[in-house]
């Protein structure tokens, strides 16, 4: 039996052009991440006027400004940075939930790749262990991720 072809995308930014839709909220977690995508798609190759950052309030507000970059077809990839963390209240189940949701429908609904570098967390030690801590940082390998998304399917379209 022959071995089948393996198709994968790879990792490097070069001549892509990415969008990162970071929350405001929970910012000194935010901010972690996105230095950690920043420095990820920079060491990759990416060129600053290929890289757009767009400001969102919080991570409800994710799914739209998404929608409204890849809808644009200039964007090889949307990463997607925030910090939901648990309260009191069943709020953080509503956030996390409709957070997810979009940004999924927005993938699918584009074909354009939009990574979720959302974290959903129980408390603050949770996300600052992803944010660059003990667990690494999840807005680096979301810039992994749509380097290696936005590649693949550049392969799967020719």
């Amino acid at each position: 039996m022959a071995n089948p072809r393996v198709i994968e995308g790879g990792r490097s930014a070069k001549g892509m052009r990415i969008a990162i839709v970071a929350a405001r909220f929970n910012h000194f977690v935010v901010d972690k991440l996105l230095a950690g995508a920043v420095e990820t798609l920079n060491a990759a190759g990416i060129s600053s006027q290929d890289l757009d950052i767009v400001r969102v309030p919080g991570a409800f507000e994710i799914p739209l400004a998404a929608k409204q970059l890849a809808n644009r077809k200039s964007y090889d990839a949307v990463i997607t940075l925030g910090a939901v963390i648990r309260g009191g209240t069943p709020h953080f189940d509503y956030v996390c939930s409709e957070c997810a949701r979009g940004v999924t429908e927005v993938a699918l609904e584009t074909g354009v790749p939009v990574l979720f570098g959302v974290l959903t967390c129980d408390d603050m030690e949770q996300a600052m262990d992803r944010a660059g801590g003990k667990h690494g940082n999840k807005g680096a390998d979301a810039a992994l991720a749509a380097m290696e998304m936005a590649d693949l399917l550049r392969k799967l379209e020719g």
